[in-house]
């Protein structure tokens, strides 16, 4: 509550005065008097607090894990890492379309356009003479084996193994003999005579069979077989002869052109469209990884300035709300001296930069001067007064002086 005096008012009536104030609880709302001195001095009840302080509260909501103040950030720390992730992903993408084409997406493209020309060109100048005439001469090899399928065997060939049958079939009689000698003696199947019998056994039987096969002539297989090659070959000969079919024309062009259009397409890069969606996601990412490294370092409760910390309201392990005072921090190397019950009839006397005289309650006989720094413009409403806050910044300071100290101020009269 503001105090004014009349007259020769002593410095010890004011610290009084200002302990009363300070001690003691209003027993009625009603305004104070208003009393003015006869130089107009105003003279207020005030407190000692830091230049500058600051009641610190957490960003986000937790457990404490650290004093002083370090908030449990798990999840924090893995969202950040997950951001961090995701921007060098979309960094990666927005480079590569920024790079355009390697060397070797080219030359694969080109590769495939050049195949392409390659076989329209073969196509529209048909077969080389080359070509035809070798598949002419395959042609007239497939009607000579028909033609010789056709015929069998000659007289010649027949005459041949018919003598090789004659032949196998003495040496088959001669072993035969020398087998039947020895035929009683025991271990005959591992003598030498019963294994030179079977082996002219086998001989005779591959001759006659060499000889049934000619003396029967050509199978309806064999003459098929032959046939076949025959038109295959003619098929083919025919093929180079003759023109290219349109419908071959144009799908050996519609692969050109698709060609064309990859190697294009590889050589133009990335489109403006598609850069610029990366960007985005790049900045997307980079917002978000912001976002997350926000949400890490609220999980810290960092001090705005250098100072002492006069209040600590948490311990490990305590849940912290969002918004709620942890920590009060003061800078203790500077002290002003603050009062808020200055009433609208009072303040309209007060300026900024007005003389000043400071008395404390716990300092008896002890003053210091100072200047008003500043007016608060606002008013508030204080048990139906509306009163107004003055600071006075001394002119020295002392290491006595403490926090929330009483004072008594009295301020020179505007000019």
């Amino acid at each position: 509550m503001k105090r004014t005096f009349i007259g020769f008012v002593t410095v010890g009536l004011l610290m009084a005065s200002g302990c009363a104030a300070t001690n003691a609880e209003p027993t009625q709302t009603a305004a104070p008097a208003q009393v003015v001195k006869a130089d107009d001095t105003v003279v207020a009840e005030a407190r000692v607090v830091p230049a500058r302080s600051a009641a610190l509260s957490a960003a986000t909501g937790g457990a404490v894990v650290e004093v002083l103040v370090r908030l449990d950030s798990k999840r924090q720390a893995a969202a950040a890492a997950q951001a961090e992730a995701n921007l060098a992903r979309a960094k990666a993408q927005l480079d590569q379309l920024k790079a355009g084409p390697r060397q070797q997406e080219v030359e694969t493209a080109q590769a495939g356009l050049d195949a392409a020309q390659a076989q329209l060109a073969k196509l529209e100048q048909g077969a080389r003479p080359e070509d035809v005439s070798a598949a002419a001469a395959a042609v007239a090899a497939a009607q000579a084996d028909l033609q010789s399928a056709k015929d069998g065997a000659s007289d010649e060939q027949l005459a041949a193994v018919q003598a090789d049958l004659a032949n196998a079939e003495a040496v088959l009689k001669l072993r035969q003999a020398d087998y039947d000698r020895v035929a009683y003696e025991p271990g005959i199947a591992a003598r030498p005579e019963s294994i030179a019998l079977e082996q002219a056994t086998n001989t005779y039987l591959a001759a006659k069979a060499r000889y049934d096969e000619l003396a029967k002539g050509p199978t309806q297989a064999a003459l098929d077989a032959a046939n076949a090659r025959v038109r295959q070959a003619a098929a083919q000969l025919n093929g180079l002869k003759a023109p290219p079919r349109q419908a071959d024309l144009d799908a050996v062009k519609a692969e050109v052109r698709r060609a064309q259009a990859q190697l294009d397409l590889v050589k133009a890069g990335a489109r403006t469209e598609v850069v610029a969606a990366a960007e985005a996601d790049t900045a997307a990412a980079q917002a978000t990884l912001d976002q997350a490294r926000v949400a890490l370092s609220d999980t810290e409760l960092q001090a705005p300035f250098a100072g002492v910390i006069a209040a600590l309201n948490a311990k490990i392990g305590e849940q912290v709300a969002l918004g709620a005072p942890v920590v009060q921090l003061a800078d203790t190397s500077e002290w002003q001296i603050e009062t808020t019950d200055l009433t609208e009839l009072s303040i309209v006397n007060v300026r900024e930069g007005a003389a000043a005289t400071v008395t404390f309650d716990a300092l008896p006989g002890f003053e210091l001067s100072g200047k008003v720094l500043r007016v608060k413009p606002l008013g508030e409403n204080k048990q139906g007064d509306i009163v107004y806050t003055v600071v006075v910044k001394p002119d020295t300071q002392d290491e006595r002086l403490r926090w929330n100290m009483t004072a008594a101020v009295a301020i020179a009269p505007a000019n």
